[in-house]
């Protein structure tokens, strides 16, 4: 008899290690599927890195690598589907409209899915259940949603916390509500007095607490269930492969390891100073020493931008200004109602057009700097064609009248005989439109670009402080102003001097 069991033995475990070599090639080839489903083998996150631990920038050394509690998420994600990953950056209010220009694959940002955002997005199943909480100074006793009637409430632009608080204040009467970008900036506010709270999410309630004594924070009870999720394009072929892999996650306990890792108490006090409040702004530039090599990082990239802006700019503008005084009428035409187009209507709204319209019209995935590029070209180009309109127009009318007495061809004449005396005419009205277009250069840090001012935004959240990294940024645009205008006054001395 046990002989005869044997041959029945062996051929189960043949059968069960069989089974077990198919099931692993079975998951390898899930994952080949997973990627080969959506024809390509690279995943675009996009999230705003302003809210720690969730996600934000590690800046140790001057780095700008992007961390956080989501970020491990997608790591973990993107490598059990067989895909590598990209990281993009937006403020939040501009995720779900990345998203809709295929901007990018999927956003995790602390989202949480509402009725008005499945709209837009398709969602995930919720990977983490957090609570919002009332933050105020702890002399306000303002721990209640009753309490806040008849108060200033901050909300981050955008978010769950918003939308909860318009639900608060349908039943609570006077509560007035703020929206602000950023929670730092809620947090200010509430520290000058212009707001009396804030509604904020309890991790990142936690972490802003402890940086600042002065404040507390007290869990709002919640009404129905609610999370942070994984948004993706309306019909993604994502969402079902992420789904079994969040479910993986969960049921080998690896989303609570990172909870574990990024919620802990000692994480969110890592970054932030157990120093007693004291009175006035508090500033110590010594929190942020360790965060300036980061900060400088972000000056190349700003007079990159503003050379390009300029030098495009005077281009456009040049080329303008001649349709202008051609006497073609439809080109007089054309450029005028160019100039008033671009001159009415705000830079920041031409900014988001272009960044997020261009891959909708045109199928082309524009680049962050680029889309500044492009845009503050074409809104420098219309102030300039008129500055250098007026510098044309200003040279004396002997030389255009010699030029062509002795035969000189217009083109030839513009650009050898008038131009170059217009120029040197409205030197000092391009100096300050490429001042201008410096300081204005922080604008782009609305969609996503590290410039000097995201750089200093960056750090403020993450050391959970507001005027440090700003004054510091500040400082450093006034250095790079003064700089191009010593710079430009040198330039105007020596041409002077060739007269």
């Amino acid at each position: 008899m046990p002989y005869a069991l044997y041959p029945k033995r062996k051929i189960l475990t043949l059968l069960f290690a069989a089974m077990v070599v198919i099931s692993i090639v079975t998951g390898q080839n899930y994952s080949l599927n997973a990627a080969s489903s959506v024809g390509k083998d690279t995943l675009t996150l996009i999230t705003s890195p302003d809210y720690p631990p969730y996600e934000f920038y590690d800046t140790q050394g001057g780095d700008r690598q992007i961390v956080g509690f989501d970020i491990d998420i997608a790591k973990s994600l993107s490598q059990k589907l067989g895909f590598k990953l990209q990281v993009m950056e937006s403020d939040f209010n501009g995720l779900i409209p990345a998203l809709q220009a295929n901007r990018a694959d999927f956003v995790m940002a602390g989202m949480t899915p509402t009725p008005e955002r499945k709209k837009n997005v398709d969602f995930s199943i919720i990977y983490y259940e957090a609570k919002d909480t009332i933050v105020a100074p702890k002399t306000s006793n303002l721990k209640q949603p009753q309490d806040l009637a008849g108060k200033k409430v901050g909300v981050q632009l955008g978010t769950i916390q918003e939308q909860n608080a318009k639900k608060i204040a349908e039943k609570v009467t006077g509560i007035q509500l703020k929206q602000l970008n950023k929670v730092p900036e809620a947090i200010q506010e509430i520290k000058s007095g212009r707001i009396d709270a804030a509604i904020v999410e309890d991790t990142v309630a936690r972490g802003f607490a402890q940086a600042n004594p002065e404040l507390e924070f007290n869990v709002i009870p919640a009404a129905e269930a609610s999370g942070s999720a994984i948004a993706f394009p309306k019909g993604s072929p994502l969402v079902q492969p992420f789904n079994q892999a969040l479910q993986q996650m969960q049921q080998k306990g690896e989303l609570k390891q990172l909870v574990t890792k990024w919620f802990s108490q000692t994480t969110a006090a890592a970054n932030v100073s157990s120093a007693p409040a004291k009175g006035g702004l508090n500033l110590d530039f010594t929190r942020i020493i360790p965060e300036i090599p980061f900060i400088l990082k972000g000056i190349p990239l700003t007079l990159l931008f503003t050379l390009f802006s300029v030098f495009l700019g005077l281009i456009w503008g040049t080329i303008l200004s001649l349709c202008k005084i051609t006497g073609i009428k439809p080109l007089t035409w054309l450029a005028n109602a160019y100039t008033s187009i671009f001159r009415g209507t705000p830079l920041l709204l031409q900014l988001a057009l272009v960044y997020y319209a261009t891959p909708q019209l045109t199928g082309y995935d524009i680049s962050a700097l680029t889309a500044g590029v492009l845009t503050f070209t074409l809104n420098s180009g219309a102030y300039m064609s008129e500055t250098i309109r007026g510098g044309i127009q200003a040279v004396d009318k002997g030389q255009t009248e010699a030029a062509m007495s002795m035969g000189v061809p217009y083109g030839l004449m513009m650009w050898d005989i008038i131009l170059p005396q217009a120029l040197k005419n409205i030197l000092p009205a391009l100096v300050n439109e490429t001042i201008g277009l410096l300081k204005d250069s922080a604008l782009v840090s609305t969609i996503g670009v590290v410039e000097i001012l995201r750089s200093a935004q960056i750090v403020g959240a993450n050391k959970y402080i507001y005027f440090e990294p700003l004054l510091f940024a500040g400082f450093i645009y006034y250095a790079l102003v003064m700089g191009l205008t010593f710079a430009a006054s040198v330039l105007e001395r020596r041409l002077r001097q060739s007269e």
